[in-house]
């Protein structure tokens, strides 16, 4: 009986050491694209571009921002994005099917204005055969945006999707 409990342990611990997850922090970023939906008057139309990558600690380390069809009217929003401030965090899950799961937060300030995206990321991960590495892909964030600051821009937002370009 004494052997068997032995064996039993030595056998969980060999499996426990060797199937350790592979993160996908590191292969999440990169150029990913934003669509916004809904908002009001000035207080819409921010779909933007960004390039980021994860660093260890979940936040984003940005390192382009533009927005594609900003309104630069007097009184938008965002009427200069001379000062834009990105920052952000993603945390992902590599589930047991090797699909992906977790959350975003990215945020944009300038000028008083603040532009908050809360999202869910979905996807899968191609993991290598010795489970060491695994590489996102096929990923889509989607959630609530909403805005505040800026001449109109309380109170408003709607729903956004977020997409890796084909490349």
């Amino acid at each position: 009986m004494k052997e068997v409990a032995i064996l039993l342990l030595l056998v969980l611990f060999v499996n426990g050491c060797g199937s350790s997850s592979p993160t996908l922090q590191s292969t999440a970023g990169g150029v990913w694209e934003a669509q916004m939906f809904g908002g009001n008057e000035t207080a819409s139309g921010f779909s933007f571009i960004t390039d980021f990558t994860v660093n260890s600690n979940f936040s984003l380390d940005i390192t382009s921002f533009q927005f594609l069809n900003l309104n630069q009217s007097t009184g938008a929003c965002f009427t200069s994005v001379s000062a834009v401030t990105p920052t952000g965090s993603v945390v992902l899950t590599l589930n047991s099917n090797d699909t992906v799961s977790g959350t975003m937060t990215y945020v944009v300030q300038a000028n008083g204005t603040t532009l908050t995206l809360n999202g869910t990321v979905t996807g899968t991960a191609i993991v290598t055969s010795n489970n060491s590495s695994a590489s996102l892909t096929g990923a889509t964030i989607t959630g609530t945006w909403n805005v505040t600051g800026g001449s109109g821009c309380n109170a408003t937002g709607g729903s956004f999707s977020m997409t890796q370009p084909a490349t």
